[in-house]
C-alpha cells in the first residue's frame, strides 16, 4: 500500500486525537488531502473501479473510534449525486479526472442553487460541514471517463445517517455504506 496514503491516516488520527476544534482539524486534514492528492501514484486499481450504473464509495480506512473516515470515489461517465448532505465536516481532494459541485440552501420551497458551480480539477481540495455549507450536489464533470475524488470525513460515512433533498422540499433519510466488501492493507509493501 502507498506510503501517501498511511501517512495521510497518521496525520489525521493525529489531528482528532489532539485537536478539539472542528476549524482547525479541517484546515489540518485539508493540507493534509493537498499532498496526498498531489499525486496520482498510490490507489489500488481496486479502489479505482467504477460501476456503469452507480457511482462508487471504496472505503480506504475506517477509524477504529469512528472519528473520521477516508474514501475513493468513483465517478463512472456522467455519473452524479441527488442533492444529500453529510451531517459531518468533510474533505475532498479532486485526484483523477474532474467533478462538478453546486451547493445548495433550504429555502421555504425546498432547495436552491447557491452561487454558481464549481468545477474540481486533479489536486484540487474543497471542503463541506455546517460552518460552510454541508448540503451540495456533486457529477462527473466527464460523460466519457471515469473521475475519482478523495474524501475524508468526522465520521464513519458509511454508517451515518444522512439525507437526500428531492423537489418540493421533500426530505428522506440514507446510510450510503461503502462499495468494496475489503479494505486495503495500508502497511503491506508497495508493490
Amino acid at each position: 500500500m502507498s506510503q501517501k496514503l498511511l501517512a495521510f491516516v497518521a496525520e489525521v488520527t493525529r489531528c482528532v486525537e489532539n485537536v478539539q476544534d472542528e476549524v482547525i482539524v479541517v484546515s489540518r486534514v485539508r493540507k493534509a488531502m493537498s499532498e496526498l492528492v498531489s499525486t496520482d501514484d498510490w490507489l489500488p486499481e481496486t479502489m479505482a473501479l467504477s460501476d456503469p450504473k452507480f457511482y462508487q464509495q471504496h472505503l480506504l480506512y475506517g477509524d477504529p473510534l469512528d472519528r473520521f473516515s477516508v474514501v475513493s470515489f468513483v465517478w463512472g461517465p456522467g455519473q452524479q449525486t441527488p442533492v444529500h448532505d453529510h451531517s459531518v465536516w468533510g474533505v475532498i481532494g479532486m485526484l483523477r479526472g474532474s467533478e462538478i459541485n453546486q451547493r445548495y440552501g433550504r429555502t421555504a420551497y425546498g432547495m436552491d442553487p447557491i452561487g454558481g458551480s464549481e468545477r474540481l480539477e486533479p489536486g484540487d481540495v474543497e471542503i463541506v460541514s455546517e460552518a460552510v455549507g454541508d448540503i451540495h450536489q456533486v457529477r462527473n464533470a466527464f460523460d466519457d471517463r471515469v473521475s475519482i475524488s478523495i474524501h475524508c470525513y468526522g465520521g464513519n460515512i458509511g454508517r451515518i445517517r444522512r439525507h437526500v433533498f428531492k423537489d418540493l422540499g421533500e426530505t428522506q433519510e440514507f446510510v450510503s455504506g461503502y462499495s468494496n466488501a475489503l479494505t486495503p492493507n495500508l502497511w503491506a509493501p508497495a508493490q
